[in-house]
């Protein structure tokens, strides 16, 4: 029977030659829309077959088939579908436009990738990315079978199919391949693009895969003995016998071609199945092919979303981060966007915060419109949903996690800068991210204790959280900040991560108790009414001391007052309450493109804090009071502000003057005449008295 041609529709033809004539790297998305849509033939059959079972009759294997015939160029995608009528050739491709068919060339004009093609309803002819003629040979079960074929020139032909193999009910896609393509033939590409795009198609995705296997056949001459047999019936079945052992000597190995069917979607998409019914070495299983993880998981989260918005997720937390976890170029997160188990991206960011980026997994949506682009995707409501519901159910499965210690552990060891890089920015699960955070204190230097813990342990007149930032646990964990606060019993958190400072100073409060820095200013200790007029008696009898010590420092700090934060050091300096600790002064020098502006309004003035206890101050404060011009309370005001300044955590502006301070002190100790220490204190002009020596000998060095 002839051939009838026919036009493609206009919008179509533009499409076409969109295809056909531009160049798109990612040609491999071919395979994907034809499985799809395979795919998706497949299920209306199935659909159709609840009602009435007898549709089936024309085939009741439903699977999805791709033979490559390297020899003839030919890439053939079989399916057992519904299949189409010669109307549904003539309607599905060519003569009707799709709505999508103008929508994804605007995409696409406006810089939208090639891969969304299948999401606007035209999938079908990325076929022509990789082949110069297609052929579509098609059978329902209401009409007869019918090619349908095309090199994309304007027109499509469709002719019945009289001399073809049947294919009882279905479609065969016939690619045959440009020259430039033939890659496509390769059993390993095809392997490596189902894995990547169509891993979890509901149906068997098969390759016919052709190997060479050795065979035993009978050689010429063993031929011509078998005809001898036949002819002459009369032999003896002696020589029968005889002719069967020259037979087997006869045999010789030849090589064959034989094809069979290999399954490439072995793994299942277990997040279909309900919860209950999967086992822990399932789960493991399929994380490892999904993550290429050589260990198993640490935890896992199987949950479905109903609703408004329905969708399913799987979400594995690893046993360890990756060494590359905060590299910026790195791939944003590892949550797979699957729509109806079709592979669509991994890279979405708004799937799910920065600071989850170590969690692993998959979203399978029923509900994500098809016909959006990458960007427009970004944007899109349910994704926002989406979100929400992902971030909720990762502190579930952190919560979990807390209730084994030495899991937490394990987690809080590989993941605890996320936590606190979540509190720092996500502000709406600041509190639930904030039970999880673990810290060193006073009370606890050798294991970790959580917010919750501390509270517990508080003394009933203790009203607020302190902490203490430094660089290191053996820094902070004798710091005279601490003096006052161990004496009351009050425990005091030690923050030793980079990260705490930022994290903490966005937290503020934690269950109604406000996180105080003890070595910033402000800090007001309960106490009673006797110790509040003892200090404020103290603070009248220093301010002389105070005045002249901030005369003699200048601009050096901001003010010198009377402390109530410690009871053995003589002097402390302090930061503005809203202004760098000395940790986050430290960590903000470190950065190696900082900016510089930023450091000279947030590096805080600084206060000195006297211990008006320490005999130190007394006898300072005893000299100003016999002499304020005494040059010597100048130089020990000097040594102590320098002193001060490195066990509050802050660095030396000028080590040198520091350093033959000291040297100077040593001289004078080991009581060393000037010959021998004017090297050291070379700015030295005078030589002091003996008797004179322990009061004035550490002279302008300045």
């Amino acid at each position: 029977m002839a051939s009838e041609s026919f036009g493609f529709q206009a919008e179509i033809s533009q499409l076409l030659d969109l295809i056909i004539n531009t160049f798109y790297s990612n040609k491999e998305i071919f395979l994907r829309e034809i499985i799809s849509n395979a795919s998706d033939a497949l299920d209306k059959i199935r659909y159709a077959s609840l009602t009435d079972p007898s549709v089936l009759d024309s085939g009741k294997d439903l699977y999805i088939r791709i033979t490559p015939d390297k020899e003839n160029k030919i890439l053939s995608i079989r399916d057992t579908g519904i299949g189409m009528t010669k109307a549904d050739l003539v309607n599905n491709l060519g003569t009707i436009a799709k709505s999508g068919t103008k929508g994804f060339m605007e995409a696409l004009q406006s810089g939208a990738d090639i891969s969304m093609i299948g999401q606007f309803g035209v999938g079908f002819y990325s076929a022509y990315l990789v082949a110069e003629r297609v052929q579509v040979i098609s059978k329902h079960n209401d009409d007869e079978q019918y090619i349908w074929e095309s090199a994309a020139g304007g027109t499509f032909t469709i002719t019945p199919d009289v001399d073809g193999v049947p294919l009882g009910r279905g479609s065969e896609i016939r690619l045959y391949l440009k020259e430039d393509q033939l890659e496509y033939l390769e059993e390993k590409r095809i392997k490596e693009i189902v894995k990547k795009h169509s891993e979890f198609i509901s149906y068997p995705i098969q390759l016919a895969v052709t190997k060479e296997v050795e065979k035993l056949t009978p050689s010429l001459q063993e031929v011509e003995d078998d005809e001898e047999v036949a002819e002459d019936k009369e032999e003896s079945k002696i020589e029968e016998v005889e002719d069967e052992d020259k037979k087997e000597k006869k045999t010789k190995k030849i090589k064959e071609k034989q094809v069979t069917n290999e399954e490439l979607n072995k793994t299942k998409p277990i997040w279909t199945r309900n919860p209950s019914e999967i086992t822990a070495e399932e789960y493991a299983a399929f994380y490892k092919s999904l993550t290429n993880d050589w260990e198993e998981h640490l935890a896992v989260k199987h949950f479905s979303v109903e609703g408004q918005l329905e969708f399913k997720a799987i979400l594995f937390v690893p046993k360890r981060a990756p060494f590359d976890l905060f590299e910026s170029k790195k791939k944003r997160n590892n949550i797979k966007l699957y729509v109806r188990r079709v592979f669509i991206m991994d890279d979405c960011e708004d799937l799910i915060p920065e600071y989850l980026n170590f969690i692993k997994g998959i979203v399978d949506s029923e509900d994500l419109p098809l016909n959006i682009s990458r960007e427009t995707l970004q944007q899109n409501k349910i994704l926002k949903v989406i979100r929400k519901n992902l971030v909720k159910k990762c502190l579930d499965l952190f919560s979990e996690i807390a209730e084994d210690k030495d899991n937490f552990n394990k987690f809080y060891e590989s993941f605890g800068k996320n936590i606190k890089l979540g509190i720092h920015e996500d502000a709406q699960n600041r509190s639930k991210l904030a039970e999880f955070l673990r810290f060193y204190s006073t009370k606890s230097t050798e294991e970790m204790t959580s917010l919750k813990d501390y509270i517990t342990r508080m003394p009933e007149v203790q009203k607020n959280i302190y902490y203490l930032t430094g660089e290191s646990l053996s820094a902070v964990k004798d710091s005279p900040f601490l003096e006052v606060l161990k004496k009351k019993g009050f425990e005091v958190l030690l923050l030793v991560d980079p990260i705490d400072e930022y994290a903490i100073t966005q937290l503020k409060e934690f269950d109604g108790h406000k996180l105080i820095c003890v070595s910033k200013e402000g800090l007001e200790l309960e106490e009673t009414e006797e110790e509040k007029k003892a200090r404020e008696e103290e603070a009248k009898q220093f301010e002389d001391l105070c005045k002249t010590v901030k005369d003699a420092l200048g601009d050096k700090v901001e003010k010198v007052v009377v402390s109530n934060r410690i009871s053995d050091s003589p002097c402390v300096l302090v930061t503005g309450q809203f202004g760098w600790s000395s940790n986050m002064e430290r960590i903000m020098k470190a950065q190696a493109l900082r900016d510089s502006s930023m450091s000279s309004y947030m590096a805080s003035k600084k206060t000195l804090e006297l211990n008006p206890h320490n005999p130190i101050v007394k006898e300072l404060k005893r000299k100003v009071s016999e002499d304020k011009a005494d040059k010597s309370v100048r130089d020990l005001t000097y040594l102590l502000f320098e002193t001060a300044l490195l066990t509050s955590g802050f660095s030396l502006d000028d080590p040198t003057s520091f350093a033959k301070r000291i040297h100077r002190m040593i001289a004078l100790g080991l009581d060393v005449d000037e010959e021998e220490s004017a090297p050291v204190a070379s700015t030295s002009t005078e030589v002091p008295a003996a008797e004179a020596a322990s009061t004035s000998a550490m002279e302008e060095i300045d």
